[in-house]
């Protein structure tokens, strides 16, 4: 079962996701020990594999940095539940080969630690701490054909 991390704000930007002073490498695992480290020092021991990150709206922000999505990858994340994201973001994340979840209710609906469960295909997140169900719209195919080719480039290696 996935554990929530929520974070009640907005803008949480790629600069708080792994800070520029850690971008000297694109190793994930090197990336994943200081993953949310000037936003929450303690991210890092409180994330198990599989769990969630929720948040408000912009979520990426900021600098245009492939190194927050294998930051997040990189701590075991399973995906983020958003108001919404930055364009960037949103499309880099799908090239990583990483679903991401847009949900006006999700920040109302999770609290931290709340064990959620996500259907998606059916676009539904459970929230069995509450017993809440949220729906959520689906990515479109051809996102969800990327992500499950492993990535954008994957995708175009298994299309030629």
């Amino acid at each position: 079962m996935a554990h929530a991390h929520v974070y009640k704000r907005d803008h949480i930007n790629t600069d708080e996701i792994i800070p520029a002073r850690y971008l000297n490498t694109d190793d994930k695992a090197e990336l994943a020990k200081h993953c949310l480290e000037d936003l929450d020092k303690d991210f890092v021991s409180k994330v198990q594999a599989g769990d969630i990150i929720v948040a408000g709206e912009d979520f990426g922000c900021g600098s245009s940095r492939e190194h927050a999505v294998w930051a997040i990858r990189g701590a075991g994340i399973q995906t983020i539940i958003a108001k919404s994201f930055a364009r960037i973001f949103y499309r880099n994340a799908i090239n990583n080969g990483f679903y991401i979840i847009e949900s006006s209710e999700g920040l109302e609906k999770i609290n931290n630690g709340d064990e959620l469960e996500i259907d998606y295909k059916a676009g539904l997140i459970k929230n069995k701490t509450a017993g809440v169900d949220i729906k959520f719209k689906p990515l479109p195919g051809f996102a969800l054909e990327i992500i499950n080719n492993g990535g954008l480039l994957e995708h175009i290696k298994k299309k030629m």
